[in-house]
């Protein structure tokens, strides 16, 4: 997947303007824009904690974006893996944010790694955690090192954790921060049962360059070289991410009820 556009907004996003990340427990859907807007954890048959998707920003998303109203995107997956790649370009210069979730750890994560290309570029995030599709504002505390917060609702807590200050605004947590050529900055969400201790910190970076190492070896097990090579592998992968590591069963789409067409009835849980 690869385009060059102007960034969309959230209202004008497409279903088609929306790449998939996943660990192979449950998916993520990246708009764009820089946005996660549906996310269901920690399974693929839990409910959400990002629905915009489904309703708007209220209903939970993860926007990670420059703050310049003039963006030109173009996005790609990193190679044979999972790993979506975003490029924004604006008068001030160039950032790329990369996506992933981890293979092989406990529970589920998203990393969230910024790099700075050219110039400098100026960023916000604006982080919106609703449980329960959208019907369960979690309690939010900041921890002690004032760049993490910790949001709990009912069974569920997730962290997000990263290197610069977040700040209550309303009923979401928001962060403005410069990154410049050469700089990068990485944030990481992870999700656990609230009844126990928030999850452990790992190095996000270290976890993402694991993430592409086991795509890439997974990957390189296919021998089909035939046709069309790239697509057939890029299936692969896409099917891999949907087959449930527990059960092997996969999913025939990562999310619940959209219709087969706007204003069809026919809108079952894929999951």
């Amino acid at each position: 997947m690869a385009d060059t556009n102007p960034a969309p907004t959230a209202e004008s996003l497409r279903i088609e303007d929306y790449g998939m990340i996943g660990d192979c427990k449950t998916a993520a859907l990246v708009g764009a824009n820089g946005a996660i807007d549906w996310l269901c954890l920690p399974r693929f048959d839990a409910a959400s904690c990002f629905a915009a998707l489904l309703g708007d920003e209220s209903h939970g998303h993860w926007l990670i974006a420059p703050t310049s109203s003039s963006i030109r995107v173009r996005r790609s997956y990193r190679g044979e893996t999972l790993i979506l790649e975003t490029v924004f370009t604006t008068p001030e210069g160039e950032v790329a944010l990369i996506d992933a979730m981890p293979l092989g750890r406990q529970g589920s994560h998203i990393i969230r790694r910024v790099e700075g290309r050219q110039g400098t570029v100026a960023m916000h995030m604006h982080l919106t955690i609703r449980f329960d599709y959208g019907t369960a504002t979690p309690w939010v505390t900041a921890d002690d090192t004032g760049t993490g917060l910790l949001a709990v609702a009912g069974p569920d807590q997730v962290t997000v954790r990263g290197p610069v200050p977040i700040k209550g605004c309303g009923f979401a947590s928001v962060a403005e921060f410069d990154v410049a050529s050469g700089e990068s900055m990485t944030f990481v969400l992870s999700h656990g049962p609230s009844n126990r201790p928030a999850p452990e910190r790992f190095d996000g970076d270290e976890a993402l360059a694991t993430t592409e190492k086991n795509w890439r070896e997974w990957a390189s097990r296919c021998t089909y070289d035939g046709p069309r090579r790239d697509a057939v592998l890029r299936s692969l992968i896409t099917l891999k991410a949907l087959t449930d590591e527990e059960t092997g069963g996969i999913v025939a789409s990562p999310t619940t009820s959209l219709p087969e067409f706007i204003g069809g009835t026919r809108n079952w849980d894929y999951r």
